[in-house]
């Protein structure tokens, strides 16, 4: 194997690959993604009850690290109480296509992967 091929994947700070899917191979973030393209804009607690699993804590570092990527805007709105609501940048939603693709491929493949997890774990 050329080692300058796999070289780049290495550095987790360089690597695109790593970076990104990092970011939104959580367990939360490709929901709120999904989500947000549905919803179009949405405030907290909308996404929150939504996503009836997710703890505030876990919605709130998950909505900061897309909104640090530059994938959703939050605006907040000067009043009592406060109104804060997110949706999808414009590099939020170039992103939807490629998680469409990896939603086709896992909803066409879900039922062979768990029955391979089912072999393995006999």
């Amino acid at each position: 194997m050329d080692e300058n091929k796999l070289k780049k994947y290495s550095n987790a700070e360089q690597c695109p690959v790593r970076n990104v899917v990092d970011r939104i191979g959580d367990k939360w973030s490709l929901l709120v993604l999904l989500l947000l393209e549905e919803g179009e804009v949405m405030r907290f607690m909308e996404i929150q009850k939504t996503i009836e699993t997710i703890s505030q804590k876990m919605l709130t570092v998950t909505l900061k690290a897309l909104e640090a990527d530059g994938l959703v805007e939050r605006t907040v709105y000067p009043q009592i109480p406060p109104k804060v609501e997110y949706k999808l940048t414009e590099r939020g939603k170039s992103l939807l296509p490629h998680l469409h693709g990896l939603l086709t491929w896992a909803v066409e493949n879900m039922n062979n992967i768990r029955e391979s997890r089912k072999q393995f774990a006999s």
